[in-house]
């Protein structure tokens, strides 16, 4: 990955409405997409995650601020700069008469850079070869929404913003459209995935911007977020005679403890990990358990709406 900021926002706002009634949609943003990152727009329905993709496409005219797509200010210039930029929005329109393949035909010719070149390309990509003779009527819900990802794809597009892809998706939809948006992003396109759905983005994403009532309120890489590899959880038979033993040792940054369940989360390099059982062991005190401790997402998520504890990077 590139260390290149493909998407920058600065002091993003807009607002809707009138004098007497002003609705705040989005509130002073300001993010940073890395080329070549899997990004998570994470927030719940009505955070202003939607407004924030029309206004990077152009579709809304910002109240205040600036956005930047591939270091250029998109007010000297946007049209030049969409032509390396592909979106998916919700409820993409298809001819359900024609099939899969005469409908990337149909929308090669409107798309300005799209490759008709492309098309078996694409539906190789995003696996519905098998399926391009087939009518889009009878295409499932998940197959519709490859279809649209394909269509994306027919520009060869350096960034991909998906809004909300896998909505109302069962459980193999979501998995194919995960599975699809981490080959893509091995193939080194850089992908804005805007979602409510925390597991979706913890899943896939690298890179995660938390927005809450139109503020980003955490952001930051999501192995960072989470500490994930860094905690240890540790049963003990004696919580407080293992926290007296493990507290001098220079090398261990934090321990936290949980009474009720005898347990003590341990922060320190994985690398170091047999040596705070070690050290357990030989002060006499039995472990009864001991494995890595990972945050999920929906609990950093509750944390840091309810202003406990968050990274708050460069919000």
């Amino acid at each position: 990955m590139q260390d290149e900021a493909v998407i920058r926002t600065d002091g993003l706002t807009k607002r809707f409405g009138s004098a007497r009634r002003n609705i705040l949609a989005v509130d002073d943003l300001n993010i940073e997409v890395q080329r070549g990152s899997i990004f998570g727009f994470l927030g719940p329905n009505g955070s202003g995650k939607t407004t924030t993709i029309g206004m990077l496409l152009g579709l809304i005219r910002p109240t205040s601020g600036s956005m930047e797509l591939f270091g250029q200010d998109t007010r000297q210039g946007l049209p030049p700069l969409l032509r390396r930029t592909s979106a998916v929005l919700e409820n993409s329109p298809f001819y359900p008469y024609l099939s899969g393949r005469d409908n990337l035909e149909v929308f090669s010719r409107t798309m300005p850079n799209a490759d008709k070149n492309r098309i078996d390309e694409v539906l190789k990509t995003v696996g519905l070869r098998n399926r391009a003779k087939s009518k889009t009527r009878t295409y499932s819900l998940g197959m519709r929404q490859r279809l649209s990802i394909a269509i994306a794809l027919l520009s060869d597009p350096e960034i991909i913003i998906l809004d909300e892809p896998t909505n109302g998706l069962d459980p193999s939809g979501i998995i194919e459209i995960r599975d699809l948006i981490g080959e893509l992003g091995q193939q080194g396109k850089t992908i804005f995935l805007s979602s409510h759905l925390l597991h979706e983005v913890e899943q896939v994403c690298n890179y995660v911007a938390v927005l809450n009532k139109g503020r980003v309120i955490a952001q930051g890489p999501v192995d960072e977020l989470l500490h994930k590899g860094k905690m240890l959880q540790v049963r003990v038979s004696d919580m407080d005679a293992a926290v007296a033993l493990l507290i001098d040792a220079e090398w261990i940054k934090t321990i936290e403890t949980e009474e009720d369940e005898r347990l003590i989360f341990v922060e320190a390099d994985e690398e170091k990990f047999p040596d705070i059982n070690e050290m357990l062991v030989k002060g006499g005190i039995r472990v009864l358990e001991m494995k890595k401790a990972e945050d999920s997402l929906e609990d950093f998520f509750l944390e840091a709406i309810e202003g406990k504890e968050a990274w708050a990077g460069n919000a």
